[in-house]
């Protein structure tokens, strides 16, 4: 299989990992309203496929062990299509709840996977592929969020309209990877593919549990802003197309320092100048929300810190591993537990929310947050683990 194929099909599945869940941020007033649901339940929107992502990452292992990394993300890009398509039939919350829950699960087999398959095809390249992996979800939630509410107006005012187009990405996706998957199926039959042993999931390396809780962190700050950034524009007094674009320019500030600090690192090998240069970022961006200096400038910060350590964080256990079979169970751990953790970040963001009625203690608590992860990166270090 040609390169440029295995590239464009790595291009084409990330950009399905996001806007199954950031699209929802920008029409979150427009469906609390729409559906009578407090602001705990509306972050459930967020947080439950964020949950699926770390309880159901493990079984990406066993799928990758059985059918193969091809066939698996095959089955995660249905799962995430046919939860993003039925939004448009979505007439009560549980149905809504329902749709999260289905491209959560897509979503959490599809990110050990892809970490696995730039380990197998790619294991000279890994930081330069990671960029253009995360890249890709990060354009992917910066399309999906710029376009949310103008698809909604486009649309006749439905959001269920708006939210159901994001299922197009994974229509597109899935002839590219049901040949990919054929030819490694095809591959694997004549023998030109030999089977590897599994490996077990890491559950006894401190160190992976270790990188579990910086995921962990960092996935908490990110899909809390995700989720409650535009909200908490519009409550101070900004109109819903404008949170929207400040969120779009918090996404796309994001974009550069995705793609070329995993290169940066790569190269420097100064992992805590950039884990704790990127921390400092979104904790300059969260404190100026609070002390209401103009969201377009907090958008910058933000997104700085949050695209520098999402790749980072994907990175770490492709680059602490030898083969693509530990590289997918360090990276299915880490995932799993860290999407556990994360998602909280939404939740209890939402129920700070209902408390107060404001969203700057939630903002505060998320500073918090951002402290211990420093405290974790600098337990990172700079260095690699040695072999236990």
């Amino acid at each position: 299989m040609k390169l440029f194929y295995i590239v464009l099909a790595l291009i084409l599945a990330s950009l399905n990992l996001r806007p199954p869940i950031t699209s929802i941020s920008p029409l979150m007033s427009t469906i609390q309203n729409d559906l009578g649901i407090s602001g705990i339940t509306a972050s459930l929107l967020t947080t439950l496929p964020v949950l699926c992502m770390g309880l159901f990452a493990p079984f990406s292992v066993r799928l990758s062990r059985r059918w193969g990394n091809e066939e698996a993300i095959v089955l995660a890009l249905i799962l995430i299509g046919l939860g993003t398509g039925l939004r448009l039939f979505v007439d009560t919350t549980p149905l809504m709840m329902f749709t999260s829950f289905l491209s959560g699960v897509g979503i959490a087999l599809a990110g050990p996977l892809l970490s696995s398959f730039i380990k197998q095809h790619f294991p000279d390249r890994v930081a330069a592929m990671v960029g253009i992996y995360s890249t890709a979800m990060v354009a992917g939630a910066s399309i999906s969020v710029g376009l949310s509410v103008p698809l909604q107006h486009l649309l006749g005012g439905s959001w269920r309209s708006s939210l159901a187009v994001w299922a197009f990405p994974a229509a597109i996706a899935l002839p590219v990877w049901l040949r990919l998957a054929w030819s490694a199926h095809t591959d694997r039959q004549s023998g030109i593919t030999k089977s590897v042993l599994h490996a077990p999931l890491p559950v006894k390396n401190r160190r992976a549990w270790v990188l579990t809780l910086f995921f962990g962190l960092m996935a908490a700050i990110f899909y809390s802003l995700t989720a409650w950034l535009a909200p908490a524009i519009q409550s101070q007094g900004y109109s819903q197309e404008t949170a929207g674009n400040i969120q779009t320019l918090f996404t796309l500030i994001s974009l550069p320092s995705t793609l070329f600090i995993p290169m940066l690192v790569h190269r420097y090998q100064r992992r805590v100048f950039w884990l704790v240069g990127c921390a400092l970022m979104e904790l300059t961006g969260v404190l100026m929300l609070n002390l209401s200096v103009s969201p377009w400038l907090a958008a910058v910060p933000l997104g700085i810190g949050v695209g520098g350590l999402f790749p980072i964080a994907l990175m770490l256990p492709i680059d602490e591993t030898s083969n693509a079979q530990e590289a997918s169970s360090w990276s299915a751990m880490t995932q799993s537990g860290g999407y556990i953790l994360g998602a909280l970040g939404p939740l209890a963001m939402g129920w700070y929310y209902d408390a107060t009625g404001s969203f700057v203690q939630a903002f505060y608590g998320l500073a918090g947050i951002i402290v211990l992860q420093i405290i974790v990166q600098l337990a990172i270090g700079n260095k690699k683990s040695s072999p236990e």
